[in-house]
């Protein structure tokens, strides 16, 4: 199977180096950087990996935004299948092949911090917890899911479903959006355990996304959109 994987970076100059250099270590095929209109050193540090393709966002528009842009560079390019994960530190580069391995027989391979505990000493910013625990909920009572960690970056995707998302929403609700859809398409959907990591507990949204409540009642209204425009029938008990 040939793969890409993709990092969607912004403002990255502090972890870029040791990261790409780890996933350059452990990435079965290309690697991509989204650079998503970084204003600090992070295009001249991206310089000094040749290999590494990099795709630049003239401006920042989001998280979003850098992984639509790792999807279509995965179709146009012809690989088999894609693997994405952050640039914060956050996730092991050592894990790539675990989680791009079930992709043999699924459609969507997603990383869960919480199907096992790899260090007692980690754990996540409480309200980020309680926002994680409530969207998980949401996924699994309405659309017949059974996920422990519904915002986990660390994802393998194979490369003929990704012409079947159609992504508008260009921040942090983006993954949303790729559940409904995957949930409306019959996608195959495997879970495997990657480790918590928590290094910055001061990581921002950005803007009024920092409050946790906005956050959420922005969350919900993304879901409930994304239900509406599927068109599917949602699960009993459905309260999202």
């Amino acid at each position: 199977m040939r793969l890409l994987t993709a990092i969607p970076v912004y403002n990255e100059e502090e972890n870029l180096e040791p990261v790409l250099a780890e996933i350059l270590r452990h990435a079965p095929g290309d690697v991509l950087v989204v650079d998503d209109g970084s204003t600090d050193r992070t295009p001249e540090l991206l310089s000094r990996f040749p290999t590494v393709r990099v795709i630049r966002h003239e401006r920042n528009r989001g998280y979003g935004a850098g992984l639509r842009s790792a999807f279509e560079a995965t179709v146009s390019g012809g690989y088999d299948g894609l693997v994405t994960l952050d640039c914060d530190g956050q996730h092991e580069p050592a894990m790539i092949p675990e989680v791009a391995g079930p992709l043999d027989r699924a459609d969507l391979v997603s990383g869960s911090r919480y199907l096992k505990v790899f260090d007692p000493s980690q754990a996540p910013p409480e309200q980020r917890r309680k926002i994680n625990v409530e969207v998980t909920r949401w996924l699994n009572e309405c659309l017949g899911f059974g996920l422990t960690d519904a915002f986990c970056g660390f994802k393998a995707y194979r490369a003929e479903i990704l012409p079947k998302f159609e992504i508008s929403d260009e921040g942090y609700a983006m993954p949303l959006q790729v559940w409904v859809q995957a949930a409306s398409h019959g996608m195959t959907v495997v879970e495997v355990p990657v480790p918590l990591i928590y290094l910055d507990e001061k990581r921002a949204f950005g803007g009024a996304l920092d409050d946790a409540e906005y956050r959420l009642n922005h969350y919900r209204s993304v879901f409930q959109d994304a239900l509406r425009r599927s068109r599917i029938e949602v699960a009993g008990g459905c309260r999202g």
